[in-house]
């Protein structure tokens, strides 16, 4: 057998291989021969990623039965698709004497090459419509800039690790810049979106490139509905998450609290992953420009003004508001968010399948600000459910204890640094946001052998040059090109959604890390 099993959590494995052509023959053999309990395969220059349903645990069994389905060695990894794009490039990148240098070659010699080789999309990820994209010229086997850019501008030509690569959207990033594209690679007024896909081949060309119009976020602009008056921060839309876009190397995004939307819709009656508003602290101050009957779960608490005076809300409770009546919401004491749910629901058109905003990948409806307003679908609700418990949620100077499953590299650390990483506190940072939460503390060191970019799952913990981890919540990339060290429970990713900055984060890790064997195999 010439693959290895690693934990990422109780419903996630990662499948380590030999290289990219294996990688590829699997994720054949599994599409051929599906493995009844695995909802979606994450492929990557030497990894698959498999997450499993509902109920059906990543554990040994489930390694088995994708190791009865390992191609023959030398199993040519089957062709995804016969389109060919036309990429036109100005080389004029700021690393391409870097790349001159790394390649022996002249800067000519190297656009030469890269305008020979036909380049060919193994898989997506990192932003939706970053195609990993390879050649038969090995001399494009580069490594990643030894200090990654803070900001790559949209269309950068890139390389790293025997990967050409184009940025969609501006980005941080580590990769060699070659050169830029005008041609948009994301699109959500094309179908589908991402203009490179696996199996599609590229010629680059010289030369300057049509610019073609990119589609924004979609703007929620209503006559009469639900109007912000006032708010601390943007407004996001945000429902149970957007599924089954990795090939467009698009991640899943949704309520960073699960729990708390669904506690919201259900108060009003609506189906428990309908969108919500997500409300980030506050003060935030609504006003109804029609009757309409709201719930607000999560972090913050209610208050109803209208022309009799204020009234508090019990939390989690439906309330009714009558035309021009307000609701008022606090910063709260304890969390971070806060879900504010309508009957009948929202009238937002979806994107890619769900009501989403995903802060990273720009998808779904613009943020609300002061002025903007939502309406009202009156699409059928049901009865009202009976307020839900909600659980305690950390305060600024909590510590706040989150379960980890140790993996999948966590052997890219000694014992010294794992011990560090489970017995010190790690303070969260004001720079976090819905894509992870940045932890300071006594940083974590390892050597600095470079991994190939492979899946990420939400709750991630990753580990980048600095030492200082990153948690991954619901926005994360999909991809990422640095060890993750442990990651957290999916039951725990509600709490980690609602930590507000200031507060300290401990993992703990039942079990010590170690591969997942088969039965009668080492």
């Amino acid at each position: 057998m010439n693959m290895r099993f690693l934990p990422v959590g109780p419903q996630c494995i990662l499948v380590e291989l030999a290289d990219l052509d294996a990688t590829l023959a699997l994720f054949d053999a599994l599409l051929a021969d599906p493995v009844i309990g695995i909802a979606e395969i994450v492929p990557a220059a030497r990894t698959l990623m498999v997450t499993t349903t509902a109920g059906v645990p990543a554990d040994k069994h489930l390694a088995a039965a994708i190791a009865q389905r390992e191609p023959k060695a030398g199993t040519v990894p089957v062709a995804r698709s016969t389109e060919t794009v036309d990429i036109p490039v100005i080389y004029d990148g700021e690393d391409l004497d870097d790349i001159s240098r790394l390649m022996g070659l002249s800067t000519a010699e190297v656009v030469a090459a890269h305008q020979d080789s036909l380049w060919q999309v193994a898989f997506c990820g990192f932003a939706p419509g970053f195609a990993y994209m390879t050649c038969g010229d090995d001399r494009f086997d580069l490594p990643r800039r030894p200090a990654p850019r803070t900001k790559i501008p949209a269309g950068s030509v890139a390389l790293a690790g025997r990967f050409c690569g184009i940025y969609p959207q501006e980005t941080p990033g580590g990769w060699q810049l070659l050169g830029r594209t005008e041609v948009p690679m994301f699109d959500l007024s094309r179908d589908p979106s991402a203009l490179l896909r696996p199996g599609v081949r590229a010629q680059f060309v010289k030369g300057q490139g049509k610019s073609y119009p990119v589609k924004t976020p979609t703007v929620i602009k209503v006559s009469a509905g639900l109007r912000v008056i006032q708010t601390a921060f943007p407004i996001l839309v945000q429902d149970a998450g957007r599924f089954g876009q990795a090939g467009q190397g698009v991640s899943s995004s949704g309520a960073l609290d699960l729990g708390a939307l669904r506690r919201a819709n259900r108060a009003v009656g609506n189906p428990a992953n309908d969108p919500a508003l997500e409300i980030t602290l506050g003060p935030v101050r609504l006003r109804a420009d029609r009757s309409m009957t709201l719930a607000l779960s999560g972090a913050a608490q209610a208050i109803v003004i209208h022309p009799q005076g204020r009234h508090v809300i019990e939390h989690g409770a439906a309330f009714a508001l009558d035309a021009n009546d307000e609701v008022l919401i606090d910063s709260p004491a304890q969390g971070m968010r806060s879900y504010l749910s309508i009957r009948g629901g929202f009238d937002i058109p979806p994107v890619l399948g769900s009501h989403s905003t995903d802060t990273l990948a720009h998808i779904g409806p613009a943020a609300l600000t002061s002025g903007d307003a939502v309406a009202p679908a009156g699409r059928p609700a049901f009865a009202i459910a009976d307020r839900m418990t909600a659980p305690d949620l950390p305060a600024a100077e909590d510590v706040v204890v989150l379960p980890v499953t140790l993996g999948p590299r966590t052997d890219w650390f000694s014992p010294e640094m794992i011990a560090r990483f489970l017995e010190q506190e790690w303070q969260v940072t004001a720079q976090s946001s819905r894509v992870g939460i940045r932890l300071s503390g006594n940083a974590l060191s390892r050597d600095g052998t470079e991994l190939p970019s492979e899946g990420t799952a939400t709750g991630a913990i990753q580990i980048p040059h600095s030492g200082q981890p990153v948690l991954f919540l619901a926005d994360h990339p999909l991809t990422g090109g640095y060890p993750v060290i442990a990651t957290v429970h999916p039951k725990a990713l509600d709490l980690a959604g609602q930590i507000p900055p200031g507060a300290r984060i401990r993992f703990v890790a039942e079990d010590p890390f170690a591969p997942i064997t088969l039965e009668g195999r080492q």
